[in-house]
């Protein structure tokens, strides 16, 4: 609004900017309902019934409620219409309440509440979370045991193959970050050479010179 419109608000000259805007279709509900049971579920042929009846609001009000409708017929119990994809299912399972949306927060306690392996699954994932963080070490063999028959059997697996390394991982200090990180440095380089990184560039570039 204009800055003069704002100021006669103020001073109680206006008050007709803030009326609520009217809905044609606030009387009409129960028709609409049992046009709709009756098996009416055209919109031009509702608001023509309407018409008749007395309505006078638009087309466009009538099929705009029908759309509404048929919407919310084809997703009962407000099930959302496309099902995610399991990398996308997994980040639901995994993140914070908080964190979710309306719709994401829906779909988890369907999830919940139809599958109960994945939940089972979801328990174990932070049990392992909290261990790792916390450098249990002394939990991971019955933490194995307990997850080998559920969903996460193949990871359990793998893990069992490397058994001695994750333990060491979770009970030593010692970490191998400065290692990856000096070969992420090194592919980095070699990328910006443009496929002119032989070894004599790369050790010219890399190392000091005697």
């Amino acid at each position: 609004m204009q800055p003069q419109t704002v100021r006669r608000i103020l001073r109680g000259e206006r008050a007709d900017v803030f009326r609520v805007r009217e809905n044609s279709l606030e009387a009409w509900p129960p028709r609409l309902e049992g046009e709709w049971t009756t098996g009416c579920r055209n919109g031009a042929e509702l608001w023509r019934r309407l018409r008749d009846a007395g309505f006078g609001g638009s087309l466009r009000v009538v099929t705009e409620w029908t759309t509404r409708r048929r919407r919310a017929e084809a997703a009962p119990d407000a099930r959302p219409r496309i099902c995610p994809s399991a990398r996308r299912l997994a980040a639901m399972l995994t993140r914070g309440r908080d964190h979710l949306s309306r719709e994401e927060a829906v779909t988890v306690a369907l999830v919940e509440r139809s599958i109960p392996a994945l939940v089972q699954a979801r328990h174990l994932f932070d049990r392992f979370q909290v261990m790792v963080r916390q450098r249990r070490a002394k939990d991971l063999g019955p933490w194995l045991e307990e997850a080998a028959a559920g969903p996460l059997a193949s990871f359990v697996r793998r893990l069992k193959a490397d058994q001695p390394a994750v333990a060491a991982a979770l009970a030593l200090p010692w970490s191998n970050g400065q290692t990856e990180g000096q070969i992420t440095k090194l592919k980095l380089i070699k990328r910006q050479m443009y496929g002119r990184a032989k070894l004599d560039l790369l050790r010219a570039r890399l190392l000091t010179s005697p």
